[in-house]
């Protein structure tokens, strides 16, 4: 299965209720779950290369309505993948320093150097999904009123600009929505009140913005539209099923690094010969 084909979002008017989110593409999930496996041995493999070669960066962004499965997605996805060679930010609520910035700035900060794989739960676009639905949060900001004329549209501007400048200098740039059903999350939202494992990722503020569900749907529509561009593109993967989920975005992921096709750096000839007289002296000890 072509999985980056089978989610990759089309160019143009974009509406969720195209996109079934207990799509499993017919793969069974004990096939799924084998696949995985495997993906997860490929994945260590290309981040190893990517790590060697140290040419390219890989910025992996996710996104998704609460209890969409993000945390488990990055607990099984990377799971084989070295940690000094990867590193994970989540963006909360945004602080007194990040709020006198810019709303790219405390992104920028979290960005991967070449060579390493960066993945930011959540990232800028709650700049322009979170404060859509909520514009009063935009008021600590402290925005000029110039900066407040067509603010959407600036933003959607800035994060196409931004992202065509970190590819254009070697980032790779992929950017998955989890899809969740409004019934799915009602079922997570409840083992997490019934489960004791579960119960701390609970937060009573999730039961409330479930009321705004249409809400952030057309929001998410509106940047999906907006900024799925090729150099940085966006993937809808069903979430109702975990296990699908998981394979996708790794597929997806493998994919965009296998097309990179890294190679391990080359051994310049004088130090080959260098490194035979090391050898030869170690093994007369």
């Amino acid at each position: 299965m072509d999985f980056a084909r089978h989610c990759r979002v089309k160019r143009g008017r974009v509406s969720m209720k195209r996109y079934d989110a207990a799509d499993t593409g017919s793969i069974r999930k004990t096939k799924a779950e084998r696949l995985l496996a495997h993906g997860v041995e490929r994945l260590a493999e290309q981040q190893n290369l990517l790590y060697a070669e140290h040419r390219w960066g890989l910025l992996v962004i996710l996104q998704g309505m609460d209890a969409a499965g993000k945390d488990s997605t990055i607990k099984h996805v990377m799971s084989g993948v070295n940690p000094q060679g990867c590193s994970v930010h989540s963006f909360k609520k945004p602080t007194s320093e990040e709020l006198s910035h810019d709303f790219l700035w405390r992104t920028v900060q979290a960005l991967p150097a070449r060579g390493y794989i960066g993945i930011h739960n959540r990232s800028h676009y709650e700049e322009v999904i979170v404060t859509r639905v909520h514009p009063e949060l935009l008021a600590p900001e402290a925005l000029p009123p110039s900066a407040m004329r067509g603010i959407w549209t600036r933003r959607f501007r800035d994060i196409n600009r931004f992202e065509r400048h970190l590819v254009d200098n070697g980032t790779i740039v992929l950017k998955f929505f989890l899809h969740i059903s409004k019934d799915e999350q009602r079922k997570r939202f409840l083992d997490r009140l019934e489960e004791p494992e579960k119960f701390w990722k609970f937060e009573p503020g999730d039961v409330r913005e479930r009321e705004r569900w249409p809400d952030y749907m057309r929001a998410y529509e509106d940047v999906l539209r907006q900024t799925n561009t090729s150099w940085a593109p966006w993937f809808v993967v069903p979430a109702d099923h975990k296990w699908f989920m998981r394979l996708a975005v790794a597929e997806i992921i493998i994919d965009a690094l296998e097309k990179l096709k890294l190679r391990y750096p080359p051994v310049p000839q004088d130090v080959r010969a260098q490194w035979r007289k090391l050898k030869k002296q170690l093994e007369s000890e």
